[in-house]
């Protein structure tokens, strides 16, 4: 069962961060964002089994709150913000490919990241080691926490003031 989540303040003067319900038409949406943004990561290690990936996808969409990145009204991505007891879970954070590298992604991490200073609750997510956004991530105060044998652990403090 997915759990609650805050809704991420609108950014203005063009974002909005809306819930995706728990419905096939928000998991197939979501799934086609992920393909967009994270197949070629992942089909550069593995292939790309849209089968598997679906399988997985679903576990994720089912578990965690999922949110739809509204630019203008139109949906240009995923974000997942959850926040548990000791700090924020940041995750499934994906732009369609016309939308990356415009800056866009840097405005909604800096958000999220003011949201989560302003609860006092450092941010923790992962990637994969061969996914270059993690000089977006280290550049916005991540450092690592751990590795496996894929991915990279981060976590971004709460800044001291």
């Amino acid at each position: 069962m997915r759990p609650a989540t805050p809704l991420l303040d609108p950014l203005p003067p063009d974002l909005e961060f809306e819930p995706l319900p728990p419905t096939e038409a928000a998991f197939l949406f979501s799934f086609a964002v992920k393909k967009d943004a994270l197949g070629e990561h992942v089909a550069a290690r593995w292939g790309w089994d849209d089968d598997f990936q679906r399988g997985v996808h679903r576990q994720r969409f089912e578990a965690r709150p999922f949110l739809a990145i509204l630019r203008n009204g139109e949906a240009v991505g995923t974000l997942s913000f959850v926040v548990e007891d000791d700090h924020i879970r940041l995750g499934e954070f994906y732009l369609l490919g016309q939308h990356r590298n415009t800056g866009l992604g840097t405005r909604i991490l800096v958000h999220a990241l003011d949201q989560a200073d302003a609860i006092g609750r450092p941010v923790r997510l992962e990637y994969l080691k061969w996914n270059p956004v993690g000089s977006l991530y280290r550049r916005h105060g991540f450092v690592d926490t751990h590795m496996t044998e894929t991915h990279f652990h981060l976590e971004r403090p709460v800044p001291m003031t």
